[in-house]
């Protein structure tokens, strides 16, 4: 049986019994057992009553964190001519088209966010089963398929989040770093609540939101009031 350690058992034992918590409960829970050497993020799942594998059921989205993600994103952008070069100006890390294709098919996959114009997908489409299950396949529903591209780099950089549920109804995402202030986190929890609750697809049943809670990347998890959760 593997050794707990300490600092996971003290974790384990501050967590215990506890559930349901108020936002600002929660986020004080998780920051106060951080104990990691680098900043962790702080991550949200929520368990939502709907089978993706009906497409009428499917949950997909994007928002943006009133108080950013903490994160640096790396953006690649499918583009050629005037809109590679206005991708590269607005901070875009790789730029291309065939040339970036080959590279990820190489498994050259050096981003955390995909963005195309619409005259890429074409090219874009046949990296489908490579790009989506990492879910970096661009769409034009969450803004990665655009004309606009300096706007979906800056949006990528600045704190947009995007969201897909799982094939076990789950959606998952980080909304911060511990080291943020607590306010801020609670900001961010709500925000991404709100938008998770107005991507309620119209084949949706019964619960929608069945249960949500947070963690740190090395602690527990502790879930949260739904009605706190909501934004005031």
């Amino acid at each position: 049986m593997a050794k707990i350690s300490k600092n996971k058992a003290a974790a384990r034992a501050a967590f215990d019994g506890k559930a349901n918590l108020s936002v600002e409960d929660a986020v004080a829970l998780v920051k106060s057992n951080v104990k990691a050497k680098f900043d962790e993020t702080v991550e949200i799942a929520m368990n939502l009553g709907v089978d993706p594998r009906h497409a009428d059921q499917m949950v997909r989205g994007v928002v943006t964190l009133p108080n950013g993600t903490g994160k640096d994103v790396r953006v690649a952008v499918f583009a050629r001519g005037p809109k590679a070069d206005e991708a590269k100006a607005a901070g875009a890390e790789i730029v291309g088209a065939e040339d970036l294709m080959e590279a990820i098919q190489a498994g050259n996959i050096n981003f955390d966010r995909c963005i195309a114009t619409p005259d890429m997908m074409p090219l874009v489409g046949r990296l489908g089963k490579i790009l989506g299950p990492r879910n970096l396949m661009p769409n034009p529903k969450v803004g990665t398929v655009t004309m606009d591209v300096k706007a979906a780099v800056e949006a990528a950089k600045g704190g947009e989040v995007q969201f897909k549920a799982e094939k076990a109804g789950v959606v998952h995402a980080g909304v911060g770093k511990a080291s943020f202030d607590a306010g801020k986190l609670a900001e961010n929890i709500r925000a991404f609540v709100d938008a998770v609750n107005r991507a309620k697809p119209s084949g949706a049943k019964g619960t929608y939101v069945k249960k949500v809670s947070i963690s740190s990347t090395m602690g527990p998890g502790v879930s949260l009031d739904l009605a706190s959760a909501v934004a005031q």
